[in-house]
């Protein structure tokens, strides 16, 4: 299964659009969203898809994110999130909570934990015992490098990287 991976699209639905569109090209079946989605509005760009969101330090709207979310039939975002997809479980947070993110990467129950808050993408195995770190890159917001997304390929165990062309 084919899973894509964003984060940080700060209200930009213009990219977040050009994202998913990407995405579904690649014929993803589910997706991730890594938190900082800033407002309820954007929630609704995921409708049709199912999607695990993770609430990002500038999700201030707690109660309309968790609103839209249970809209398009998706559970609230929260500080973490899980998911097994084909036997591999997957962990979730935004990352802006260095103590959690450090103790989900070490927890030994996630063979990949996705995380956003950086802007950076990531794409590492800090060590041997740990869960293999994956962050996207952001969509929206301050721009540190060009926009971006990720596509994980859970039974192949690859990860693609998805640059958008050309967008602010």
């Amino acid at each position: 299964m084919k899973i894509g991976i964003l984060s940080d699209t700060h209200n930009h639905r213009h990219n977040t659009g050009i994202a998913l569109a990407a995405l579904r090209e690649r014929g993803v079946e589910r997706l991730i969203h890594c938190g900082d989605l800033t407002t309820p509005d954007m929630v609704y760009l995921f409708a049709g898809w199912t999607v695990t969101f993770a609430l990002g330090n500038m999700d201030m709207a707690r109660t309309d994110l968790a609103a839209a979310a249970r809209q398009i039939g998706a559970a609230p975002p929260a500080l973490t999130r899980e998911i097994e997809v084909g036997g591999v479980w997957i962990g979730v947070t935004h990352g802006h909570d260095s103590s959690l993110l450090y103790s989900m990467m070490i927890s030994g129950k996630y063979s990949y934990l996705c995380s956003g808050h950086t802007h950076r993408r990531r794409d590492e195995l800090p060590r041997p015992y740990s869960a293999r770190l994956i962050n996207p890159g952001a969509l929206g917001g301050r721009q540190s490098q060009t926009r971006s997304a990720r596509v994980l390929d859970v039974a192949a165990g690859t990860l693609e990287f998805i640059e958008l062309p050309d967008v602010s």
